[in-house]
């Protein structure tokens, strides 16, 4: 079985990394054809990184990475479906950033440097769970 190295997708946060937004009427979602889809090697190049390919497979490919930010390891997938159902299964403690049909896997301050040039949504905790609102005091 393959080593989990990303986690997490859900919904969109300020930079989509070509991710549809499940917003409202002023955030249309955009058509998948019209999203760009990056190589691992392209993701890379964006951070200045040549990566060690780790796995190669058809619906998966898995790059490490070391920059003076820090290591990391980029993850791209077939598809938006085979990154989720993957995405299910993999660990849920690790702070991620998450793309179209892309996720990347390091230490929260590397990711918060990859952020910006990889155009990602930075993921903290567990994607299959919600995160806890307050309550309503009673009587409201």
């Amino acid at each position: 079985m393959v080593a989990f190295v990303a986690a997490c997708s859900g919904g969109g946060g300020g930079g989509t990394g070509g991710a549809p937004l499940a917003g409202g009427a002023d955030q249309p979602i955009p058509d998948p054809t019209e999203l760009q889809v990056f190589s691992v090697e392209e993701l890379s190049a964006k951070v200045g990184c040549k990566p060690r390919i780790q796995v190669d497979a058809k619906d998966i490919r898995t790059g490490y990475c070391k920059t003076e930010h820090g290591e990391f390891f980029v993850n791209t997938f077939l598809s938006e479906q085979d990154k989720d159902v993957w995405m299910d299964r993999a660990p849920e403690y690790n702070p991620h950033l998450v793309g179209y049909r892309w996720t990347v896997l390091s230490k929260l301050e590397v990711l918060r440097a990859l952020k910006g040039p990889l155009n990602g949504d930075l993921h903290l905790n567990d994607h299959r769970t919600k995160s806890p609102q307050p309550a309503q005091p009673a009587g409201y």
